[in-house]
Order: structure tokens, then C-alpha cells, then sequence
């Protein structure tokens, strides 16, 4: 009898544990399952609004010299025609580009469905490596503030455009929220490939450095962001 209750409270306990061990194995197939959710959302959302990015300026990117990442990045390359060097003003040809350009752009940000993905749209300014000592003696400095000075300029020049004039207060207020403006100096510097050249260890090519990029972060980034800093 006493035999016959060691094996009844060993089987309790094997019976016990596989109740354990299914608890588990449903709790981490639901993790498994949420995150697959967040990481398709992410994706389906940046290829969205990368595919209404393309189809909406596919006719002018070549004549804008302008490339549209699958970072969401609009990138503008040609040094000559956005800034004279080491100046911070806009030409008349970049004027030109943002007055065809921004509502467009303005237009599927503001009234498109995936408006609720976006986080952050960010104006970044970039330059090239050549020292700077009106603005500091530390080159790098010098030219983060040259590189802010321009991506401020692209801010200060769409908020006095007639289009952004007419959007109401919440429009407005959506705008604010999302843009930013950042000064990079020549940290993310390219070269001649367009590569950054940190990644390859290659030369500095200082026209292709000399740029404005507008890119967007969605929400999507920022779940990623948290959930790879929990399963670290």
C-alpha cells in the first residue's frame, strides 16, 4: 500500500510538471505570436508608405536628383543646386523643388490612413568634411552647426509657404509634433558609391556628403526598439 502511494504521488507530480510545461510552451507561442504581429506591422507599414512615396515622385526624382529610400528617407544629392558652400541659405533652385515637392509630400502625410504609424519626420542636414573656423575651430562642430543651419532653413522655409498657411490648427499642430530638425555634420558622411563611408573605411566624397535628407519614423520602430531591448 505504501508503494502503491509513492507511484500515485510521482505520477501527481510528472502530471504537475506537464501541466507546467504547457503553460509555458502556450505562453511563449503567444510571444512568439505578438511579436511576429509587431515585426509584419512594421514591415507592411514602411513598404506602404514607401510605394506611395515612389508612385507619387517617380516622375521627378531623376530631375530633382533625388533618391526615396526603404528607410522612408528623401534624399536630395545634388550640393549645388540646395546649398552654396558653407552657406546655410537656400537657392532659388532649391526653393523651386520644395514648392513642387512639399505638399505633395505634406498631402500623403497628413490625410493618408498610415498618418497614425508616424512617429517622427526628420529634416537632416549633412556636409562635407572641410573645416569650418568662422563657425569653430573643431571641424566636426563647425560643421554641425552648418549642417543644422541648413535643415533649419528647409524647416523655416516650408512654414512660411503659402500651402502651409492654409492647413488648420490641427494640421499644423501634426506637423510640429512630427518634424524635427537635426544637424549632422560629416558623421554620416558618403562616398563615392553613395555608402557611408564608416561602413566601408573608404575616402570622403564631399559633393555626394553635401545633402539634405527628410526621412520618416514610424511607431512601428520604436516597438521594435523596445521589444529587442526586452530579449536582450
Amino acid at each position: 500500500m505504501a508503494k502503491h502511494n509513492v507511484w500515485m504521488s510521482v505520477s501527481d507530480l510528472m502530471t504537475g510538471l506537464m501541466v507546467i510545461f504547457l503553460f509555458i510552451a502556450v505562453a511563449y507561442m503567444s510571444q512568439v505570436s505578438k511579436n511576429q504581429s509587431v515585426l509584419t506591422e512594421y514591415v507592411e507599414t514602411k513598404q506602404k508608405l514607401h510605394d506611395k512615396l515612389v508612385h507619387e515622385f517617380e516622375g521627378d526624382t531623376l530631375k530633382w536628383q533625388m533618391t526615396i529610400g526603404k528607410d522612408l528617407s528623401m534624399k536630395f544629392n545634388n550640393p549645388t543646386v540646395l546649398f552654396a558652400q558653407g552657406s546655410w541659405q537656400l537657392t532659388p533652385q532649391f526653393q523651386q523643388i520644395l514648392d513642387d515637392f512639399l505638399p505633395r509630400y505634406f498631402d500623403i502625410l497628413l490625410n493618408d490612413s498610415l498618418r497614425k504609424n508616424i512617429k517622427e519626420i526628420r529634416i537632416e542636414g549633412h556636409t562635407d568634411n572641410v573645416p569650418m573656423p568662422q563657425l569653430d575651430k573643431d571641424p566636426y562642430i563647425a560643421n554641425v552647426m552648418l549642417s543644422q543651419l541648413r535643415s533649419l532653413s528647409v524647416l523655416r522655409y516650408f512654414r512660411n509657404m503659402p500651402v502651409y498657411q492654409k492647413y488648420d490648427d490641427n494640421q499644423k499642430k501634426l506637423l510640429e509634433y512630427w518634424f524635427t530638425s537635426n544637424g549632422l555634420s560629416y558623421g554620416k558622411s558618403l562616398d563615392s558609391n553613395g555608402e557611408y563611408t564608416i561602413m566601408k573605411n573608404t575616402p570622403i566624397d564631399l559633393e555626394r556628403s553635401r545633402r539634405v535628407e527628410l526621412r520618416i519614423v514610424t511607431t512601428g520602430e520604436e516597438i521594435l526598439e523596445n521589444f529587442v531591448e526586452k530579449n536582450k
